[in-house]
């Protein structure tokens, strides 16, 4: 399996071994990572001369995440026939969740999910008191993930009956948290 650009300028290559334990294989110096985001070509080239490398026989599937890269994995499909590409399904799901999101109903709504998971989780005294009041976490909010938004949605919907009696509690309302935000 091909790894993808992380926003740290390395392409990994790795695969799974028959018994399932990840093999690193390769790293390429991607220090000018745009050329290869933006350029299907050259990153067709790269991906083409690592099958090469590794062999054509040993490397069945190529998973990619932007949209050049789905143009390379066409591109090697159509020199390699045996070879599969699909794109990375986490990383669609996460761009229809991010497109979703853009949506006024849903636009709104996340914001303010986000607004209340950051504001626990930077206050240790209201994060001790939902844990006392909910037996379990809610999501912290991530900048990279657009599922995040919609897990801190669905926690805070699974939660909402502890939640609003922690907020209601006179524990809560004694508290000098909610004098000094």
């Amino acid at each position: 399996m091909v790894g993808q650009i992380f926003d740290i300028e390395v392409l990994l290559i790795s695969w799974s071994t028959i018994h399932m334990e990840q093999f690193f294989f390769k790293s390429v110096d991607a220090s000018n990572a745009s050329s290869f985001v933006n350029d299907a070509q050259l990153l067709f080239e790269m991906l083409d001369e690592v099958v090469e490398e590794v062999g054509d026989a040993l490397i069945v599937q190529v998973v990619t995440d932007n949209a050049s890269a789905y143009k390379a994995g066409r591109m090697l499909m159509e020199k390699r026939p045996h070879l599969y590409w699909t794109p990375c399904a986490a990383h669609c799901i996460d761009l229809m969740l991010e497109r979703l999101g853009q949506l006024p109903q849903h636009k709104s709504a996340i914001l303010k999910g986000k607004f209340v998971s950051k504001f626990i989780y930077n206050h240790s005294w209201v994060l001790s008191l939902m844990r006392k009041f909910t037996d379990k976490e809610i999501i912290k909010s991530a900048v990279t993930r657009f599922a995040t938004a919609y897990l801190i949605m669905q926690r805070f919907k699974e939660l909402r009956q502890p939640l609003e009696a922690m907020f209601a509690s006179e524990k809560w309302d004694k508290s000098s948290c909610i004098w000094s935000t």
